[in-house]
């Protein structure tokens, strides 16, 4: 803290580092599975944002800082989390950093700007909805996939299960998406909204397959990895095929005689 607060950030993120190391170490070894490096990272960079606000210090300035100085994603991450936490009063200052670390070439900086970002639609779903409706139309495939991720119905979004339409606004504007990476992203969006709203996402694969785009189609078939687990037959006759296929299963209609 001395450190942030005299401006010798590169020494501060040093430091970063060994407290992070630190707390990793310290989480039992069965846990760090469902805990680890963010877990760490959550822990440490809550602490440093409540000191700083305690301290009265230029929190925005010290976060964006060491964002900019870092160069290992876990203290960029703690960074990123700190400006999400300062971005629950002023989110237009902090909207760049994440666009910077979801267009990052770095997977890890990637995955925890989307993970940050929710804290900011759930403080400001309208504002943030109009901004992930610019992102979507990035020309860089990992912004687009950072849309995506951000928007997945994990506990943080367990909300759009009474809202679905919020998600789905977004999300339809990459139904063609050309991109692997990016399209992964939406087919697995729409496969765990399966898990709580089945019937809707069989509406939804079979306006992608009605539709005729390749790109499309793809979406809707990695949509349906939970729905064919109880209606295969269903999920073949809307993707129009005789065998579903995913990773190691294998679904064959010959399997499922119809009485």
């Amino acid at each position: 803290m001395a450190n942030i607060l005299q401006q010798k950030y590169d020494l501060a993120l040093e430091h970063v580092l060994e407290v992070l190391d630190e707390l990793y170490a310290n989480i039992p070894e069965n846990k760090r599975i469902s805990h680890g490096r963010v877990y760490a990272i959550r822990v440490l960079s809550k602490c440093l944002f409540l000191c700083l606000v305690e301290m009265n210090a230029p929190v925005y300035e010290i976060a964006s800082s060491m964002f900019r100085r870092s160069d290992d994603f876990r203290s960029k991450g703690v960074s990123l989390d700190m400006l999400s936490f300062y971005g629950i009063e002023d989110y237009e200052r902090v909207l760049p950093f994440f666009e910077s670390a979801a267009a990052s070439s770095n997977w890890n900086v990637r995955e925890l700007a989307q993970m940050f970002f929710r804290r900011l639609i759930q403080r400001y779903p309208n504002e943030m909805k109009g901004y992930l409706l610019r992102l979507v139309k990035s020309d860089n495939a990992n912004v687009r996939r950072f849309v995506g991720e951000t928007l997945r119905p994990v506990q943080e979004n367990r909300w759009f299960f009474r809202n679905p339409e919020y998600p789905l606004s977004i999300l339809r504007n990459m139904f063609n998406e050309s991109s692997p990476y990016a399209r992964t992203s939406v087919g697995n969006n729409l496969s765990d909204l399966a898990k709580h709203l089945p019937e809707l996402v069989y509406g939804i694969v079979k306006e992608l397959v009605e539709g005729g785009d390749k790109n499309s189609y793809w979406i809707a078939y990695r949509a349906c990895r939970n729905l064919v687990k109880k209606e295969p037959i269903r999920v073949m006759d809307l993707l129009r095929v005789d065998e579903y296929t995913y990773k190691k299963r294998v679904y064959k209609r010959s399997d499922y005689p119809r009485d």
